[in-house]
């Protein structure tokens, strides 16, 4: 629980809109994490579209129309359920905002936890519980009007 960051990267001119994807992107996988809608999430989860120059993206044959999405939260936040579905979300989210079904077969998504403590927030490197705790704290003064 933590809310969670994408960094989406392709050759420049995939994506018509690169905003709108981000915040889908975004948007996706804190549907999926399922955390609190509260802004301490609302506010750290976020996704970054990085356009890369043509030729700085290749595989082994050349081909250069390749997406590699990586997904990075705390550990243990998503479990296999959700990871397949943080997948299978992703790749289609990209295709679509790619206007290429065909991208679905040349987009790779990434699944990454931070080690405990290593979740940066406010200056300071988070464990789970810690940030389970702010959690917990945010809402308790949302409810009570504070």
């Amino acid at each position: 629980m933590c809310g969670e960051t994408n960094d989406i990267y392709a050759t420049a001119g995939t994506f018509a809109d690169t905003h709108r994807l981000a915040i889908d992107a975004a948007a996706a996988v804190k549907s999926i994490e399922q955390v609190p809608d509260i802004p301490m999430f609302r506010k750290n989860t976020a996704a970054f579209v990085h356009e890369l120059p043509a030729g700085d993206l290749a595989n082994v044959d050349g081909d250069s129309d390749y997406v590699r999405v990586q997904v990075l939260t705390n550990a243990g936040a998503l479990n296999r359920d959700q990871q397949l579905a943080v997948v299978s979300q992703l790749t289609a989210l990209v295709a679509g905002a790619a206007g290429d079904p065909g991208l679905s077969e040349r987009t790779w998504v990434l699944l990454t936890e931070a080690v405990p403590g290593g979740w940066g927030l406010w200056g300071h490197a988070h464990t789970n519980d810690e940030i389970v705790d702010a959690a917990r704290a945010e809402i308790g003064r949302l409810q009570s009007g504070a």
